[in-house]
């Protein structure tokens, strides 16, 4: 029974002008904490680019500036007469490219296999490759250098890519994941019309697997650019150096110079970064993709 107070008890209908407050009130608070969450993961790149711009005096000055003061733009190019920094940069280029692509493809190979063919043992099998994740790289840093100088292949470059040609057990498991969601009738009518198990793979795996392919892709080149290890371990001639080893190198010689130039170690670290950005600037909308819909589609 509606009373008098009940009649004069303003109603709020759902979705009007208090629902509407609240959603924007709402918005402009996760929009606040994302701008801060991002400035905070941005400052250290921020820093480094303005740092390398600054004179060697002012290189650690002012932290919490966002400009160079004074500005000093030659660093940049003193790294160049410091060192073959467009060799190196080649050379991590090819590596990582070719790199990403075979633990890319190869580990694309097996993930079909797991995710299509049905056979006795076949989640004991996938168990084991996921299992070889808990292993330490440095457990295997000794017998894979005893591997590729027994073949002799250590100072070259071969050893920076070819093990990717034996996949992945990350990769294996994340396209595993994305193919498992792909109806399997879609693979059955193929095979109806005649289509062999390649062409089941090249033809319909592989441009449904497009997102998950490039994630694979973008993580392996980003892991292979930024190594530092396999480098240090497997090149001796500096002109086959990769960015992280030819870095290193040049921080090595200010040191035993007695003359760290932090201003040209900065603006090689900038060089060494800034196409990593580049790429995934131009690439972030098929990033996302993948990552949004890997398991679920």
């Amino acid at each position: 029974m509606t009373t008098t107070l009940d009649r004069a008890r303003p109603r709020v209908e759902a979705g009007g002008p208090a629902d509407d407050a609240g959603r924007g009130s709402r918005k402009v608070f996760f929009l606040v904490m994302l701008s801060a969450a991002s400035a905070l993961f941005l400052y250290p790149f921020v820093w480094l680019v303005v740092a390398s711009l600054k004179p060697r005096s002012r290189t650690f000055a002012d932290p919490f500036v966002p400009w160079p003061h004074p500005f000093a733009p030659e660093n940049y190019l003193a790294v160049w007469d410091a060192a073959p920094m467009l060799a190196w940069l080649v050379n991590t280029l090819i590596i990582g490219v070719v790199a990403a692509g075979a633990a890319t493809l190869s580990s694309a190979f097996v993930a079909f296999g797991f995710a299509y063919f049905r056979f006795p043992g076949r989640n004991l099998l996938f168990g084991s490759v996921l299992a070889t994740m808990m292993l330490p790289a440095a457990v295997t840093l000794v017998p894979t250098y005893l591997i590729w100088n027994s073949v002799g292949l250590t100072g070259t470059q071969v050893p920076l890519w070819a093990g990717n040609l034996f996949g992945s057990a990350f990769y294996v498991f994340l396209l595993r994941q994305f193919l498992l969601g792909v109806p399997r009738y879609v693979f059955e009518a193929a095979r109806v019309d005649g289509a062999s198990y390649l062409d089941l793979f090249w033809r319909i795996a592989v441009p449904l697997a497009r997102p998950a392919l490039i994630i694979a892709f973008v993580f392996e080149l980003k892991a292979s650019w930024f190594d530092l290890m396999k480098p240090l371990i497997y090149l001796q001639d500096p002109a086959l150096y990769t960015l992280p080893r030819g870095l290193k190198a040049i921080v090595d010689q200010f040191y035993q110079g007695g003359d760290p130039k932090w201003e040209i170690v900065l603006a090689a670290s900038v060089i060494t970064t800034l196409p990593l950005v580049v790429i995934f600037f131009f690439g972030q909308r098929h990033f996302v993709q993948g990552i949004a819909t890997t398991g679920r589609r």
